[in-house]
């Protein structure tokens, strides 16, 4: 394996440091180390942090190849930074069986290029009617703990109940997207001034807010995990910080399109704003900005969710919602938090890193930048000022809400257990010599 010696690294955004790896390891750490490598990096300016984790990511195979597979959606994820994702089970065949997150788990292992978590869903089929083999799931090679319908509500609190007693056998986590399906039907955007003006169906705060209440209740009742997808509003902030005050077992995730952008998108009728749940208002995304920066909301979660073209360029009533965001989320998390003082690099790897591993239960993964500890690890240049690309991306759908925005920062190294998976800002193939 390829030795790495990194100089002048600001770990965390602090002092300059020089980071050696080898064998997989973090093996010294200090400035001015008297030590060699197979290759030198110059990281002067660039901030270094552990290896990101995504709780929240759709790479759409088995079934949707046509968006995004394993390999393409690993790569993207390398490219933002991170070493592990959580693949969300809402593919074709649904992953609400062992066989299929086996699948999904193995592509991941071929890939390379980040480790790939599945994530099983709750109920058969994502219909909510009855419970999918959580426990077969779990008990597979794949080591299922995180169960999500995501794209759908477990919106039966029996089965909402049922789910998170059965998880708690084996400390797994019921994650669910928050969502009163009779409360958005025929939804577009959020239900606000701005949907009034434009005439669209309005997806209102409260269709979020009502079931993350029910469902903290549930939690609290039956001592088990709950884990909330994209929080959205500032009302459901307040149900999270309330649920955590009780000292009840809630986490939760923010996505970077919901720390930085609003409803005010949607009146250019462009569906690469189209998003669900949908862009909020800018009293809301400051609520979800200090939720994250003193810690009711835990995590960032991408909630990378790629569609190809014909399923975006079209007419916003039929247009897919969603968003690609692995390339894009360290970057807007520079500009929504680190830029204006909300949190600094030690606080983004806390929220990009530590905690998503920890509520995903991931062993060797979002651990510190230490000496002896697996050498997951990203360099960042938040000096630097580009405008999105979507035709540079490495995943396979261009559906970005950041095209032509100048976004500050950008990775420039990737290194998942010791081996570089990006250098210099480009891909490495796996097995090919640095």
């Amino acid at each position: 394996m390829t030795s790495y010696l990194i100089r002048n690294a600001r770990l965390l955004g602090g002092e300059a440091q020089d980071i050696l790896i080898a064998g997989g390891l973090f093996q010294r750490i200090g400035a001015g180390l008297d030590a060699t490598a197979d290759v030198e990096i110059d990281a002067s300016g660039l901030v270094a942090l552990p290896g990101l984790v995504d709780l929240h990511t759709h790479l759409r195979e088995p079934g949707r190849e046509d968006a995004e597979t394993v390999l393409t959606g690993t790569q993207a994820a390398a490219m933002g930074g991170y070493t592990a994702v959580h693949a969300m089970a809402n593919t074709f065949p649904v992953a609400d069986t062992a066989g299929v997150v086996e699948q999904v788990w193995r592509l991941g292992k071929e890939s390379g290029y980040c480790d790939v978590q599945p994530v099983g869903a709750v109920t058969v089929g994502l219909e909510g009617k009855k419970l999918a083999e959580l426990g077969a799931m779990h008990e597979s090679a794949a080591g299922v703990r995180v169960f999500s319908d995501d794209g759908k509500c477990v919106d039966d609190a029996v089965i909402m109940r049922r789910a998170l007693e059965y998880v708690k056998a084996f400390d797994g986590v019921v994650a669910q997207h928050a969502q009163e399906p009779r409360l958005t039907e025929g939804a577009q955007m959020n239900e606000g001034r701005v949907s009034g003006e434009l005439g669209l169906g309005g997806w209102p705060a409260v269709a979020e807010e009502a079931i993350i209440a029910r469902d903290v209740l549930l939690a609290a009742h039956v001592g088990s995990r709950l884990h909330v997808c994209h929080v959205s509003t500032a009302g459901s902030v307040e149900l999270i910080r309330w649920a955590k005050g009780k000292g009840w077992n809630v986490t939760a995730e923010v996505t970077p399109h919901h720390l930085l952008l609003t409803d005010e998108l949607v009146r250019s009728y462009d569906p690469a704003y189209k998003v669900n749940p949908p862009l909020r208002t800018a009293e809301d995304v400051q609520a979800l900005r200090k939720a994250l920066a003193d810690g009711t909301i835990d995590a960032v979660a991408t909630d990378h969710a790629p569609h190809p073209a014909e399923d975006k360029d079209c007419e916003w009533a039929v247009a897919a919602m969603g968003m690609v965001g692995l390339e894009t989320a360290l970057s807007v998390v520079q500009q929504a938090m680190v830029d204006t003082g909300l949190l600094n690099w030690e606080g983004v790897a806390d929220r990009m890193s530590h905690r998503p591993a920890r509520i995903g239960r991931l062993t060797g993964q979002g651990r510190p930048v230490s000496v002896g500890e697996p050498a997951n690890l990203v360099l960042f240049d938040p000096a630097y000022r580009g405008t999105v690309n979507p035709e540079s991306f490495a995943t396979r759908s261009r559906n970005t809400p950041y095209k032509g925005l100048d976004l500050p920062g950008r990775v420039h190294a990737t290194f998942l257990r010791g081996r570089a998976t990006v250098l210099a800002g480009e891909l490495v193939e796996p097995g090919e010599p640095a």
